[in-house]
């Protein structure tokens, strides 16, 4: 290892959890413990205050939603190592929390030597997953996806904008105890058992979320049938879902064959990138703080195929310029995106 002490960031809700894991590292060597947190809060002030580069953590704290915020860290800190030691078994859960950015997943019912090594591993670059976990996931899934109905879509991506059950009911329109049956309803369809497992599939399985055509331009359910044909794959990338929904609506309306997903930032959008291999993707210039010009370069190398149309309410010659050198097919002012316009973009990507 470096000269330079490893700093160790441990989170966890228990007393006891934390002094067993600071037990089992203190004789090794170059590591050292620069601060012990026991919820989502204190956690991530830790983050920003220290500059670690291990978080041992589990997931289940206090004010701490586990995927979100294990994306959310993972793409402020892309340097830490994130290694989650928890109770938590279930496989779903796990690949969920891996594809978020997590570099291992350790049982807490594993030896203590385990833990030592999983340390070691995760620090030389590698993944470290515990023994037991390793039959579920590499066991191969049997069967499809399921098909969600409208309403159940809408329940699951407020699920995964992270909405309590009372937020759904407020922007649904609904009871709380509607949201509660609809949930029901939803964990069974997945075969999950609570919503953190929800979630987890959600996210493995981003092409759950996606929309045929016509249910986003007419906002109806939709059944299995509207799956039989081959459909045009279209990722929308905007920070503003109010806009998200209006290009898909748009988007619905100019392009009957389709599928279209929606992603909130850049790092979302390379993850339904590497599940769905969308064919046409649409990116906003700017994507809240981030850049939608290094989206377009990361999406390129990611899906070589894919045509990418850069998009902007402020248009401008130099965003222009770099967004063709980083892989864009074009750059469109979003005044200018009405049916026609996408119309001739879809056809002119899938002729």
């Amino acid at each position: 290892m470096a000269d330079q002490p490893v700093r160790i960031i441990l989170a966890d809700d228990h007393d006891l959890v934390r002094a067993g894991i600071r037990n089992a590292l203190q004789d090794v060597d170059n590591l050292v413990i620069v601060s012990e947190v026991g919820n989502g809060v204190d956690l991530l002030q830790a983050l920003a205050a220290l500059e670690a580069d291990l978080l041992i953590m589990d997931i289940n704290m206090p004010g701490f939603e586990p995927l979100p915020e294990v994306l959310n860290i993972r793409t402020k800190y892309p340097a830490l190592r994130i290694l989650i030691v928890s109770a938590y078994d279930d496989d779903i859960y796990v690949q969920g929390l891996l594809s978020a950015g997590a570099n291992g997943y350790h049982l807490k019912d594993q030896p203590l030597s385990d833990l030592k090594l999983a340390v070691d591993r995760i620090l030389s670059g590698k993944r470290w997953v515990s023994s037991p976990l390793l039959e579920k996931l590499l066991s191969p899934q049997s069967g499809g996806v399921p098909i969600l109905s409208k309403r159940q879509l809408d329940i699951a991506q407020c699920l995964t904008n992270g909405l309590g059950n009372r937020e759904i009911a407020r922007q649904l329109h609904l009871s709380v105890k509607t949201v509660e049956n609809h949930l029901t309803r939803l964990y069974n369809q997945l075969h999950v058992t609570n919503r953190l497992e929800a979630l987890a599939y959600l996210y493995e399985h981003p092409e759950i979320l996606a929309l045929p055509a016509q249910a986003a331009a007419q906002d109806t359910s939709y059944t299995r049938e509207y799956l039989g044909a081959e459909r045009t794959r279209i990722l929308i990338v905007d920070d503003n879902k109010r806009y998200r929904k209006q290009l898909s609506r748009l988007v619905g309306i100019a392009h009957a064959p389709a599928m279209i997903y929606e992603a909130n930032d850049i790092q979302e959008a390379l993850h339904i990138a590497a599940k769905v291999a969308p064919q046409i993707v649409f990116v906003d210039v700017v994507l809240g703080n981030e850049d939608g010009i290094s989206c377009t370069r990361r999406l390129r190398l990611k899906n070589p195929a894919a045509r990418i149309v850069l998009i902007s309410a402020y248009p401008d010659r130099e965003f222009h310029r770099r967004g063709l050198e980083a892989g864009a097919a074009a750059f469109i002012d979003k005044k200018d995106m009405n049916t026609a316009t996408l119309r001739q973009i879809i056809e002119d990507a899938v002729a």
